[in-house]
C-alpha cells in the first residue's frame, strides 16, 4: 500500500514545488499522476526502472545534477538542501527512494530541465504526454491515465 494522494500532494509535492518557488497546479497534478504512474504512490520504492516515488535511475540522478543543476547554483544549493546533510554525501541516490521531499524536487528538475509546454492542471492526456517524455519514454498515455484513475482520481481537490 502506498501513500494516500491526498497526503502526498499536500505534505509533500505542495510544499516542495513551494520552497522551490514554483508553485503550480499542473505540477502537483502532474507530480502526483507521475507518483501515481512510476511506483502506485509508494508502494513499491525500488526496482531496475529506478528509485523511489518517481522510480529515478540514478544515471538519471547524476546527469541532472551535471547538466542541469551545476549551471544554477542558487538552484542547486536549493535542492540540495532537501537532501540529508551526512547521508547525501555517502549515498546520493539513496536520497530518491528515503528522503520524499528531495525526490520530488528532482523529478520536478527533470521536468524543468525538458523544457515542454505544461498541459493544464486538468487536462489527463496532455500530463500523460508530459509524463511519457520525461519520465518514461517507452510508457504509453494509457498507463499514466490508468495509474491515475486507480491512484488519484477519487481526490476531491489535486491542487
Amino acid at each position: 500500500m502506498g501513500i494516500a494522494a491526498s497526503d502526498l500532494c499536500e505534505l509533500v509535492i505542495r510544499p516542495t514545488l513551494l520552497y522551490l518557488r514554483r508553485p503550480s497546479p499542473t505540477a502537483e497534478a502532474l507530480l502526483l499522476g507521475a507518483a501515481a504512474c512510476q511506483s502506485a504512490l509508494g508502494s513499491a520504492l525500488d526496482d531496475k526502472l529506478g528509485r523511489g516515488l518517481y522510480r529515478i535511475s540514478d544515471e538519471r540522478h547524476q546527469c541532472l545534477w551535471d547538466q542541469h543543476l551545476a549551471h544554477d547554483p542558487d538552484l542547486a544549493s536549493q535542492v540540495r538542501g532537501l537532501a540529508s546533510q551526512h547521508a547525501f554525501l555517502a549515498a546520493p541516490h539513496l536520497e530518491l527512494t528515503v528522503n520524499l521531499r528531495y525526490a520530488t524536487a528532482i523529478a520536478w528538475m527533470l521536468v524543468e530541465s525538458s523544457i515542454l509546454v505544461m498541459p493544464a492542471a486538468d487536462d489527463l492526456i496532455g500530463m500523460a504526454m508530459v509524463w511519457r517524455q520525461v519520465f518514461r519514454p517507452d510508457g504509453s498515455p494509457r498507463e499514466f491515465l490508468d495509474a491515475w484513475r486507480d491512484h488519484v482520481s477519487g481526490l476531491s481537490r489535486v491542487a
